[in-house]
């Protein structure tokens, strides 16, 4: 006798049929989406470039673009003698100063400006016009210079490949900016009153009721600047007075009285400080050694 089997009985529910439909629709629509396509990026012929930079207390950011010269004669060729030039590529140069400053000795208010250049054979122009954030020099108006004044160009042995323009031998009150492309280099006298700005406040700190008194950094000031090397001298000793075992800044202190011409008070200042920092650990010590004795042989 054959058995006759049952059988087996499909039954698809309403949610499975859903999350099918589900499926095969997410499927249908990333297979429709097409791919986007890669962003590109090309190199730029000119790059730009920000500098920022701290002469002192005053803040200076300079956003340019850096043309090379790619095999061409560049002054004289690609940017024509006697003729306004943009002092770079592609927008017009921007020069920003917190504070105000002096370029070869003209003043020049705190700002944001557009530096452009009048290329010579034996003397330049450089002109700071109005903030016009313009694509080269297409709106330039003359009567938006803010100063325009004479620069003389130097011949570098070594050709610089890729404009530039920089700030180099930096001191607390100045620094030299400078231009340079092919072998031209134009240096321009940069200058700020670093005293006249820090001087108000360094008084200011020190006459507040409270607040830690900077009395160590404000000394130094001083000291490197000229002023009032008694008030320095004070500050130095009010430093030593919260620290009576920095070794670093006892040298300090001897610093300042080799400079007030006190060289007896110089040398106790620089053997307690050489005493002190022989007997200390870490890389200080052969520092402070060395210059504690640098300044006692000066003394001698």
């Amino acid at each position: 006798m054959t058995l006759a089997l049952p059988r087996p009985t499909l039954r698809i529910t309403a949610a499975a049929l859903l999350g099918l439909a589900a499926a095969v629709g997410t499927a249908f629509s990333q297979a429709a989406t097409p791919t986007p396509a890669p962003k590109l990026e090309f190199p730029a012929a000119s790059p730009a470039a920000t500098l920022k930079l701290r002469v002192g207390v005053t803040d200076i950011e300079i956003d340019y673009s850096r043309p090379s010269m790619r095999g061409r004669t560049i002054f004289g060729g690609l940017v024509p003698y006697d003729q306004r030039w943009r002092t770079g590529a592609n927008s017009a140069t921007r020069i920003s100063f917190s504070t105000p400053v002096s370029l070869n000795g003209n003043p020049v208010p705190a700002g944001t400006y557009e530096l452009f250049s009048i290329p010579g054979r034996t003397e330049w122009t450089i002109i700071v016009h109005k903030n016009m954030s313009q694509w080269g020099d297409y709106q330039y108006d003359a009567a938006n210079d803010v100063l325009r004044f004479k620069a003389k160009p130097t011949t570098m042995a070594t050709p610089t490949e890729t404009f530039a323009i920089g700030l180099s031998e930096l001191r607390d009150a100045s620094a030299t900016l400078y231009l340079a492309w092919e072998t031209t280099r134009v240096p321009i006298k940069l200058e700020v009153d670093t005293v006249g700005i820090l001087k108000p406040r360094i008084e200011a700190a020190m006459a507040a009721p409270s607040g830690k008194k900077p009395y160590a950094q404000a000394a130094m000031f001083y000291y490197e600047n000229n002023i009032e090397l008694p008030t320095a001298l004070r500050w130095m000793n009010a430093a030593l007075a919260e620290n009576p075992k920095a070794f670093w800044l006892t040298y300090r202190k001897g610093l300042i009285l080799s400079k007030m011409g006190d060289k007896k008070g110089a040398l106790e200042a620089a053997r307690q400080s050489l005493a002190m920092a022989s007997e200390a650990k870490g890389s200080m010590k052969d520092e402070y050694v060395r210059l504690n004795e640098a300044l006692i042989a000066s003394l001698n």
